[in-house]
Order: structure tokens, then sequence, then C-alpha cells
């Protein structure tokens, strides 16, 4: 039987958060491609050859690894929400890029074993409902020896950006789902020791959880739509009166101002790098 809470996830990433990324992906690939680059200079440091790209959304990483595989390797990526992976295909064909696409949750996906010498994520691994089962299943899909790189948030106190819009906002949205420690969703991997321990738990070795704090940018004509688009905010006005949404749109943008620097919106993301190996 499954979980309501997978059940609500797979809603949710092929409901509305599925279609504001496909909506903002343009502005969140620029937003994330330095987390991009480093996960590619990863695969061409370990010389991998199959890699599966977890939670991989649009595709903007699974396509970039692939180009640098070609000719001879490959990549795979996996994601739950089917607007996502249509958007990522269509990227592929567009680009002549031969990349692979499964809709599946890569907790429970019967992966053939031993198939993967890399696993890669850029912040598709926080919203496992049980992560020790999700990586004890990406580990029997790693061939022996083969590398886990992952990029994850660290706390939210860390990463004022990422948090300003529902802090402006709270008094006027009383409803806004609380930031639960541990709990599915952005801000998930936010306790290195927990990492450390899931990793264990699941069955990898090496494990490594660094500090990274990675200056990002992207336009400024795209930061209203994506603060009213995204995270909880962006649930939340989705069910807004137009007054409301108005207001709250105001109070948003008046609260990331200190973060745009002409036409353009700066600030830091400080996240983990994690590696880890199968033994």
């Amino acid at each position: 039987m499954s979980n309501p809470n997978e059940e609500d996830q797979a809603a949710r990433w092929n409901g509305p958060s599925g279609r504001a990324w496909v909506e903002a992906q343009e502005p969140l690939d620029r937003m994330f491609h330095a987390f991009e680059k480093l996960l590619v200079d990863a695969v061409v440091a370990e010389a991998a050859r199959g890699v599966l790209d977890v939670g991989c959304g649009t595709g903007a990483t699974t396509l970039a690894v692939a180009r640098q595989l070609a000719p001879g390797g490959g990549c795979t990526g996996i994601d739950i929400s089917e607007p996502m992976l249509a958007l990522a295909r269509e990227r592929a064909e567009r680009a002549g890029i031969a990349a692979d696409f499964i809709r599946a949750d890569a907790q429970d996906y019967p992966f053939e074993p031993a198939s993967f010498d890399m696993i890669v994520s850029r912040f598709g691994v926080m919203f496992f409902e049980d992560p020790v089962r999700a990586f004890a299943n990406l580990r029997r899909a790693a061939r022996p020896g083969a590398a886990l790189r992952l990029a994850a948030w660290r706390r939210p106190q860390e990463n004022p950006f990422m948090t300003a819009a529902e802090r402006a906002v709270a008094p006027m949205l009383p409803d806004l789902p609380p930031r639960r420690p541990g709990a599915p969703g952005q801000f998930a991997f936010a306790d290195s020791h927990r990492v450390r321990e899931i990793l264990g738990d699941s069955g990898w070795a090496e494990v490594d959880v660094s500090p990274i704090d990675v200056p990002c940018t992207f336009s400024e004509a795209h930061l209203t739509a994506y603060v009213t688009r995204m995270g909880p905010v962006g649930q939340a006005l989705a069910a807004a009166d137009e007054r409301t949404r108005a207001r709250i749109t105001e109070l948003v943008r008046d609260a990331l101002d200190s973060y745009v620097y002409g036409r353009e919106v700066r600030f830091t993301a400080a996240c983990w790098m994690i590696a880890a190996r199968a033994p």
C-alpha cells in the first residue's frame, strides 16, 4: 500500500509545483548553473560512463552530463513529475542529445542492479519519504566503487534569500506550512549528521559532507514571477484572491530588494556537497 505522504508528493510535483518549475525553467537553470557545473566536473573527474541523475526535473543536469559523456557514455534522469520530464525530453530532442528519462520514484524503482558507475543530483534527493530506503535502492543500482555526488541545501537560516518571501508575508498568511526539520522538502538534508547517518544506514561508504557557498544569479525580470510561484508562498497564492495576491506580491518584492543589483538578482546558496561511494 502506498504512503499518503508519497501520494502527496506525487500529486504536488505532477500538479502546481511541477508546472511552476516548467514555467520557471529558464531562470532556475541560470540560477543553479554553478551546481550543474560542479556535478559535471565531478563526473569528468570520476571518468564515469553511465550516470543516473536523481530528481532530474526539467533535465538541465542530465543534458549537461550527457553532452559531456558523448559519445560512448550515457545519462539517465529519473523524476516523479511528468510535466517536468516532458520538458526535459523536449529539450533533449531539440538539442540532439541522447539522454534517457524515467518517470518514477527513485525510492522504489526497480533499477537493473549495478547498472550505473555514478549517481548525481542537483537538489533532487530531499523529498524522499524514507531516505534510507531510497539510498539503499540507489546503492543497489550502483556498480561496486560507483561514486555518489549530491548538492543539497544547508539550514534555512543560512539561506535568507530562499526564506525571505515567507518571512515577509507570514502575518498575512498565517496558515503557511511550517518548515519542519528533517521533513521531506527543500531543507530536509540541512543536518549534516543526519545525512551521514542516512547514507551509512543505506550501505554507502566513504561518506563526506562538505559545506559550499555558491554565488547564484538570475535576471531581475524573472524575480516577481519566481517568488510568487515557487515554494510555500507560491502554493498559498494559488488559492488567494486578486487583492491578496497583489498585496503579497508587493511585500515579497520589497523584501527581496536588497538582492537586486541593476538588472540582476544575486544571492549566495549555502549548501552541502555530499560525496559517497558504493562499497
